[in-house]
């Protein structure tokens, strides 16, 4: 069914470091800018947590209900992972969560108050060693980019079991002289394409049919077989015009480019707008005005509100502190709260709000540790 096609067109403590450095004040504001001020129903987070020394391992999934700006540890969490966990994705239906390592993929039924039962008895579902995935909109097909830096899998997911049926490896094609590192995988809200993000061999993107399950002529975006540069992650604007890239490397920022006819790229006048050190992770909120990227070199996030376009404007109390080494961000399924998991902790997960006064505007709003810290958060997924 997968078979390529042979031509490729190429396209081109927290409170306290808040209060001195730019995130609004300690306290959550009773309303917030970008959804519901009601306090959340179903609406779940989980971090995979990776580390080890000589003394310590940590191979866990965290999960917590997020309420009116508190983060609740959901019952049996953390949950003990027999590998190191590289990524996790929710199904769009919010009843199952997957976790992939090195070799396998494994799947948890979600249970009404967020806790975890293993699926398939326990043994994995599906085999790749993942550096990213993504689940297509309609919860049929979950993609995951490899770590051999070569090949995009394919499986067709049994919403009932969690069970993953493989599909031929997808060869995707790579810039000449460009070296690959497998970064980050996402769809578009519309299903109606997939892009990679290979680090500094740039990017890819594959227009999608959901039905069947096909990717059609891929297009490639280059950074040059010389560049220093680095593309770590991808986000995609809720109406699937615009498309964000956290990059970093000497001419990195917050990269963006509206997605055009067949999935043909075109970037944004004066892309890549400057962010903190080392962009590694990149959310757009759920009313698709603000977009964050983890400058995870600086333990900072950066907020941008996005005009007409695709042009950014840096928001006020930019960046904001979080945690050491901060990975990865999600937006909660209530759109009210940014989560951002940082790998070096200090703390663990962060939540923030919504400034009421000034649009895009983060607060501060609560912490929690992922399990006993060490930890080493990895990845974080939401419910939808």
């Amino acid at each position: 069914m997968m078979g390529l096609l042979r031509r490729v067109a190429a396209v081109l403590g927290l409170a306290a470091l808040c209060w001195t450095t730019g995130c609004a004040g300690f306290w959550v504001y009773p309303g917030a800018t970008n959804g519901s001020s009601t306090t959340p129903t179903n609406d779940y987070v989980y971090v995979a947590n990776a580390y080890t020394t000589t003394t310590t391992t940590t191979m866990t999934l965290a999960g917590f209900a997020v309420g009116t700006g508190t983060l609740t540890a959901v019952p049996g969490s953390p949950y003990t992972l027999p590998f190191y966990p590289t990524a996790v994705a929710v199904n769009p239906a919010n009843t199952i969560v997957f976790v992939a390592g090195n070799s396998e993929i494994l799947a948890y039924a979600i249970q009404s108050d967020g806790s975890l039962s293993a699926l398939n008895s326990g043994g994995a579902v599906g085999y790749a060693a993942v550096a990213s995935m993504d689940i297509s909109p309609d919860g049929q097909w979950l993609f995951a980019l490899d770590q051999n830096n070569i090949s995009l899998e394919e499986f067709q997911i049994n919403s009932s079991t969690g069970v993953l049926t493989q599909d031929t490896p997808i060869t995707y094609p790579v810039p000449s002289g460009a070296t690959v590192v497998a970064q980050g995988v996402k769809f578009a809200p519309n299903g109606g394409y997939l892009f990679l993000a290979l680090g500094t061999a740039g990017d890819v993107v594959y227009p999608f049919n959901t039905s069947s399950g096909a990717l059609y002529v891929p297009l490639s975006l280059s950074l040059g077989a010389a560049s220093n540069n680095s593309d770590n992650a991808l986000a995609v604007s809720p109406d699937s015009t615009l498309l964000f890239i956290a990059r970093s490397g000497p001419a990195g920022g917050l990269a963006v480019y509206t997605i055009g006819s067949g999935g043909s790229l075109a970037q944004v006048n004066g892309s890549p707008f400057t962010a903190g050190t080392q962009p590694y992770s990149v959310a757009v909120n759920a009313a698709g005005t603000d977009v964050y990227v983890a400058n995870r070199g600086g333990n900072t996030i950066s907020g941008f509100s996005i005009a007409s376009g695709g042009s950014l404007t840096v928001l006020s109390g930019s960046p904001c502190q979080s945690g050491n080494k901060v990975t990865a961000l999600a937006v909660d399924s209530s759109g009210d709260y940014l989560l951002a998991a940082a790998n070096g902790g200090s703390p663990d997960l962060t939540m923030y709000s919504y400034d009421s006064a000034t649009a895009g505007k983060l607060d501060f709003a609560t912490s929690d540790p992922t399990g006993t810290d060490p930890t080493g958060p990895v990845a974080i997924a939401t419910t939808h």
